[in-house]
């Protein structure tokens, strides 16, 4: 009975060496990927600076006034009504309150290309998660074209497109495309730091890309820019989110190892938290290998007759 319960006890201790063995291997391959992270687009600058990419970068005129402002922590205005793709009027709260975190993409359906990016990038990241849309997490994808406030159509094609690419059925609820006023648009767009103009030279607006993790309470927790976002960045903004709801529990001690860092939107690791499970992990194995010896020890006194 004793050597089943020391042998599930070392099993245990070697699982959670594993993962912060883990830890400590993933960052310096996740740092490697960061740094061929070049991206040619006109329409944002590179995710790390490189003096070599400085040379006319091709930002049009309206995008160098523009941005994303984080506001961590800050609620958003779920009183605020917008269309769904089935043409209904929905409030922003709607999405909320279900205890799942929720996954915000500020897009317009009819953009050329950027928009399409960010979605495609989103999904991709998004089929390689564990996770379920409508499950685990949610997707609010709102319009920023109030010109698209009466074309419906728009959202839904838009919403059957990326179910396809997704390729997860009974998905489906987790998916919202929504449509909105001027006045809608402006008020979830200033509350999330999100910045837009109209560009008459490219008739086109300008905008910068990121998708937003928010709380289930609607607070705003997690920037990722770009247009390609790490499954594993995504996930552990999620796990944390949802304040730890979410995620098996050795998820949740890899979610331990790294930090979040606003300025990046990725998450690093966080070498002293590693350090510390080290020095635990270090002293739970010592306390299994003494009452491993001492067990065996007691045995063979017990084997010999008189002692």
């Amino acid at each position: 009975m004793f050597r089943s319960m020391y042998s599930m006890a070392a099993f245990r201790f070697a699982a959670m060496f594993a993962i912060a063995v883990s830890c400590v291997i993933a960052s310096p391959l996740a740092a490697a990927a960061q740094k061929s992270e070049h991206y040619s687009s006109p329409l944002y600058s590179p995710r790390k600076y490189d003096p070599a990419m400085s040379e006319g970068n091709g930002l049009p005129t309206a995008l160098k006034s523009i941005g994303i402002e984080q506001r961590l922590g800050e609620q958003l205005p779920l009183d605020t009504e917008f269309r769904a793709e089935n043409g209904e009027i929905v409030k922003l709260g709607d999405y909320f309150g279900k205890g799942r975190p929720v996954i915000l993409a500020f897009v317009y359906y009819e953009c050329p290309m950027l928009c399409n990016q960010v979605l495609n990038g989103l999904t991709g990241s998004l089929k390689g998660i564990s996770f379920d849309a409508g499950k685990e997490f949610d997707v609010v994808a709102i319009s920023f074209d109030a010109r698209e406030f009466d074309m419906p159509g728009l959202a839904a094609n838009k919403k059957a497109a990326y179910m396809e690419r997704y390729g997860r059925p009974g998905t489906e609820s987790g998916w919202n495309f929504l449509t909105g006023s001027e006045e809608a648009i402006a008020r979830a767009a200033e509350a999330a730091g999100f910045g837009f103009e109209w560009d008459e030279k490219t008739n086109q607006f300008a905008h910068a890309a990121a998708v937003i993790v928010v709380t289930p309470e609607g607070r705003l927790a997690r920037y990722y820019y770009g247009i390609d976002y790490g499954p594993r960045d995504l996930k552990l903004g999620l796990m944390e989110a949802a304040d730890k709801r979410i995620g098996s529990a050795a998820e949740q001690l890899l979610l331990y190892c790294y930090h979040y860092d606003p300025a990046s939107g990725k998450y690093g690791l966080a070498i002293l938290r590693v350090i510390r499970l080290g020095g635990v992990l270090t002293l739970i194995g010592l306390g299994l290998m003494a009452g491993f010896f001492w067990m065996r020890n007691r045995k063979k006194n017990e084997a010999v007759p008189g002692v």
